[in-house]
């Protein structure tokens, strides 16, 4: 099923994000994650590239097991920086070929070392050019990224917003957030979002941090900020691994409650593979699910 339908019959949505494993390791290993969330019946599992691209075919083996072996919708990661024009259609034409019809379409990362010059004629320079592209040409469900605090290249949050209109003009269904802490800075975005007519369901997307390392090199590679009450939890627990993990999850929880309480269209779970960790924080919101679906109904 597209995405873009769901919205009309269900809101909020609850979603997953799974990432293949590295190129050393068997494919087999990120089946058992699917497995074991699959009881829990997300509306869409998303599945990332690796970076630079290295598991784009892997990317489109998952999401196809996904959609055919347990009937759920597979959200396919699609990034244009790395691949030439042909490698794209090829792409598109094997999700196609495997039944897959969502994609979350991205530029993507510069590989290490590269600059602006990397982007040739046979490339989209841009994930709008991708997204276009896709849109005059297949009936694809399109997906693409926001930025509650800017992307980390883009000079100010303004201009980053300027930046996600032309996207969502060019042909997205629907927007999921990069991981945020404070439920407050996403409302602000959101309001910012409306105002430019940016009229497309926001997931917002939410990630359980369970340890220190994991907040570092969060921060390095997406420049999001930690408010003052997660920053206390950190310093509190930081050397108590089992006593951080608890606090980590508990926050994520709060996060996802205040947002559903808020109305948020929807909510993405960045699972790390770690079903464990996923299944705690959706079965702690089992009876708000309830009553939000009860008042859907009514």
């Amino acid at each position: 099923m597209l995405i873009r339908d769901k919205f009309k019959n269900k809101n909020p949505l609850i979603s997953f994000e799974i990432f293949p494993p590295k190129k050393d390791y068997p494919v087999d290993t990120i089946y058992g994650t699917v497995d074991a969330l699959n009881d829990l019946r997300p509306d869409f599992i998303s599945v990332t590239y690796g970076a630079g691209g290295s598991t784009k075919d892997t990317t489109v083996d998952i999401a196809s097991f996904i959609k055919n072996k347990y009937d759920l919708s597979a959200l396919a990661h699609l990034t244009c920086l790395t691949s030439t024009k042909d490698e794209v259609e090829e792409t598109l034409n094997s999700l196609k070929g495997k039944g897959v019809r969502n994609i979350l379409a991205l530029r993507g990362d510069y590989p290490e070392g590269a600059g602006a010059d990397y982007i040739g004629p046979n490339h989209y320079k841009y994930a709008k050019d991708l997204i276009a592209h896709i849109k005059e040409n297949d009936d694809f469900c399109i997906g693409a990224a926001c930025y509650p605090e800017k992307h980390l290249e883009c000079q100010s949050l303004d201009k980053d917003l300027l930046h996600l209109k032309e996207k969502v003009d060019a042909g997205v269904d629907f927007l999921i957030t990069q991981l945020f802490f404070d439920n407050e800075t996403f409302y602000s975005f959101k309001e910012k979002a409306d105002k430019l007519g940016i009229n497309v369901p926001i997931i917002a997307g939410i990630l359980p941090v369970l340890n220190k390392n994991q907040v570092e090199k969060i921060i390095s590679l997406t420049g999001c900020t930690l408010p003052k009450k997660f920053l206390r939890v950190l310093e509190k627990y930081e050397h108590k691994p089992e006593a951080l993990r608890e606090a980590g999850i508990a926050y994520a929880i709060a996060q996802i409650i205040d947002l559903l309480s808020w109305g948020v269209d929807g909510i993405h779970v960045y699972t790390m593979n770690r079903p464990k960790t996923t299944r705690r924080i959706i079965e702690s919101i089992t009876n708000i699910r309830g009553v939000l679906a009860n008042e859907e109904a009514s």
